[in-house]
């Protein structure tokens, strides 16, 4: 068995980038055709140990877009048939599980979660078009690891929240719990680890950091107050359960010294870093972290 190789199917946080309904400043330079950013779809990430067998991490509303573009994961073989064995799921967000109804076609395919996330999706009737007599779920214990496709993964608690669509008042943003969490994938004596969506670097998310080969990490806002300054919004990034990367306690200082490489991922459409050659951008290169990009290959 070989090493990981992952391939980023998306990099944008929820809505894409540019978002549809969007002209904030790094939004207006994308419609404007500016070469200095390129277009990103949602979050997702798909992992192979062999190059034959992909586990999907999340499955975001541009799925189908993103299956198309990448030839690895196009039908192999017979009339029907796919290569992708399984999908992992890091919540249930929108833009982490619409992508499942693009698999719908009565393949076989496993959708491993919490019991959480798995929940949710139980819940709404919608995803009753993946026939259970074809799509397996199973549920997830977290730091229990399990193997598919070759590959040991393993969920871990990042603190976060519910999702939007649930949230009831004001939620609890700094929470452990199965509705948002990481995961870890070994394969080869390598490691790497996906957290999309974290509210602070606990010191036990931090010591599981440390062991990882490469590491993709939530790159929602550079700035807490991003969306407020630039009219886009009236949250800050941590009220929605994601910790800024600028600041003294945001993920740029937090992760600084990891061996790791650094990717930010999950990156919204207002994030300066989305532009090649801002300040922005500049800072976190200099810091050692790159920013994700749709296609991009990662070998370990």
């Amino acid at each position: 068995m070989g090493r990981l190789r992952a391939v980023v199917l998306g990099s944008a946080a929820g809505g894409g980038f540019p978002q549809w309904n969007c002209r904030c400043p790094v939004c207006r330079l994308a419609w404007e055709g500016d070469a200095r950013v390129r277009p990103r779809t949602q979050a997702s990430l798909a992992v192979s140990a062999d190059g034959r067998r992909w586990v999907l991490l999340n499955a975001s509303p541009d799925l189908r877009a993103q299956l198309a573009a990448t030839p690895p994961l196009r039908p192999q073989g017979a009339v029907r048939g796919s290569p992708i064995e399984a999908v992992v799921l890091t919540g249930a967000e929108v833009d982490q599980i619409a992508g499942l109804l693009h698999l719908r076609e009565r393949q076989p395919f496993t959708i491993y979660g919490t019991t959480a996330t798995l929940g949710i999706i139980g819940e709404n009737p919608i995803f009753r078009v993946l026939a259970p007599d074809v799509v397996e779920r199973h549920v997830v214990a977290l730091e229990q690891p399990f193997s598919v496709a070759g590959i040991e993964v393993e969920l871990f608690a990042a603190l976060g929240k519910v999702p939007l669509y649930l949230e009831q008042g004001n939620p609890q943003t700094m929470e452990e719990s199965g509705t948002n969490v990481g995961v870890e994938l070994q394969a080869g004596g390598t490691r790497l680890a996906f957290v999309p969506g974290a509210a602070a670097v606990t010191p036990a998310l931090r010591t599981r950091l440390e062991r990882a080969d490469v590491v993709l990490f939530d790159g929602t806002l550079f700035t807490d107050d991003e969306m407020i300054r630039n009219g886009s919004g009236s949250k800050t990034g941590r009220r929605m359960g994601h910790m800024p990367i600028d600041g003294a306690d945001g993920s740029l200082a937090a992760l600084a010294d990891l061996s790791a490489r650094r990717l930010y991922v999950h990156i919204n459409n207002t994030n300066p870093i989305l532009i090649d050659g801002s300040p922005e951008r500049r800072r976190i290169e200099a810091a050692g972290f790159k920013v994700a990009e749709d296609g991009m290959e990662i070998t370990l």
